[in-house]
């Protein structure tokens, strides 16, 4: 029987010329092959290949007391001769999914209980590969249910990764999930940005953004927290996933307390005249607390030669010829002074 398990690709040779004869055989009611090589003019060889197919099929059987002839047998006779081991086979197979399948699910109420305690004594996990990373962010946003709070730091978005988002925000907003999302200011100038937001926020998500943030932060259902870990150039990437009701209330409110100072982004009315004032602003700051252009370039998310394209502009309103006379002409003229309290 296991030959004609393994035997589906044996129904392809039913053709035209092996159902004739099969026609011919039940008028006859047995296989004659000197009939049915006269009123089909087969060869020899074409009428034993014929005879083959007939019989691999089920559809010709010897005749009980009788071997040597062989009768046709109904189509569902022959199919149930012939895969019926097989619909066994997956009976029993799909018996013992059910079976694994619930012997496993009856932990559930164990393995949630556990989490549960567990959590009360493990604020958050860290993960240091990125397939794990990856494989967790996915799991993530199938499963968020309400709220979405995100932080990108780092300026305009690559391309790739807008492509991703476009698609996964797109069914989570389907499913109703609320998604607001924070960039920089620099996020502004990127055309791929701009064009994602405009796409994201027609299906109802809210961006704003701001000068300078933290570093990545996704908050899902203000449940579970998914925080970037900064690490040096080359090193391999880590993410901790934080679960901890009071650090989770906590980051909750972080969120809130950027999303309340930072500026609305809508492509079609943003203020790029403002944005770029607030830019200039932020680059004096960190300029008067002593950054060089790199670290300045980093925390406001543009690259070194926006930053310095700033600076320079930045000194040149200021009538100096350096940055060290830029900064005394800051400190001179009291533009700082808004800033006091940061000092």
């Amino acid at each position: 029987m296991s030959e004609g398990v393994h035997g589906y690709s044996d129904f392809a040779e039913l053709d035209d010329l092996s159902a004739a004869a099969y026609g011919h055989a039940v008028e006859l009611g047995r296989f004659d092959r000197c009939d049915i090589a006269g009123r089909l003019s087969l060869g020899e060889s074409e009428l034993d290949r014929v005879e083959q197919v007939l019989r691999l099929l089920k559809l010709l059987q010897p005749m009980p007391g009788h071997p040597s002839v062989l009768v046709p047998v109904g189509p569902d006779v022959a199919a149930a001769d012939l895969v019926g081991g097989a619909e066994n086979q997956i009976r029993d197979l799909q018996q013992a999914v059910t079976d694994v399948r619930s012997r496993l699910l009856s932990l559930a109420p164990l393995y949630f209980e556990g989490r549960r305690l567990r959590n009360r004594l493990e604020a958050f996990d860290v993960i240091n590969d990125v397939s794990a990373i990856r494989s967790m962010l996915d799991s993530l946003g199938k499963n968020c249910r309400q709220e979405l709070l995100t932080v990108q730091p780092g300026g305009p978005r690559p391309a790739f990764v807008l492509a991703s988002a476009r698609d996964s925000y797109g069914r989570m907003l389907e499913r109703g999930v609320h998604i607001r999302t924070i960039y920089q200011h620099t996020a502004r100038s990127d055309l791929a940005t701009k064009s994602y937001v405009r796409d994201v926020t027609a299906l109802g998500a809210e961006f704003r953004t701001a000068d300078e943030v933290i570093d990545r932060i996704l908050i899902y259902d203000r449940e579970t927290v998914f925080l970037a870990r900064r690490t040096e150039a080359g090193g391999a990437p880590a993410a901790a996933i934080v679960r901890e009701s009071t650090l989770v209330e906590f980051l909750c409110k972080v969120f809130e307390y950027l999303w309340d100072g930072a500026t609305p982004f809508t492509p079609e009315t943003a203020k790029a005249e403002a944005i770029t004032d607030d830019l200039k602003q932020s680059v004096l700051r960190l300029m008067a607390k002593g950054y060089k252009d790199e670290m300045v370039a980093r925390r406001l998310g543009m690259s070194v030669r926006t930053c310095r394209r700033h600076i320079s502009e930045i000194t040149e309103e200021l009538e100096a010829t350096s940055r060290f006379q830029a900064g005394f002409n800051v400190a001179m003229s009291g533009i700082l002074d808004q800033f006091k309290d940061e000092f």
